[in-house]
């Protein structure tokens, strides 16, 4: 299995995602602190994908 860098876009959608996540844990943010788990998750998953997927 050959791992591939992610493109920086999406290395940058992934960071967008996680910081706020991280800030929505510690600060209300209405719509997104009842969410700030799953934007981690999706951050996460992001990079996970990119790093499988050639070309994203």
């Amino acid at each position: 299995m050959r791992l591939n860098a992610p493109k920086q876009i999406t290395w940058l959608i992934a960071v967008i995602f996680g910081v706020a996540g991280i800030v929505a844990y510690f600060v209300t943010i209405p719509g997104l602190s009842a969410n700030a788990f799953w934007l981690v998750v999706v951050a996460f998953v992001i990079l996970g994908a990119s790093t499988f997927i050639k070309g994203l």
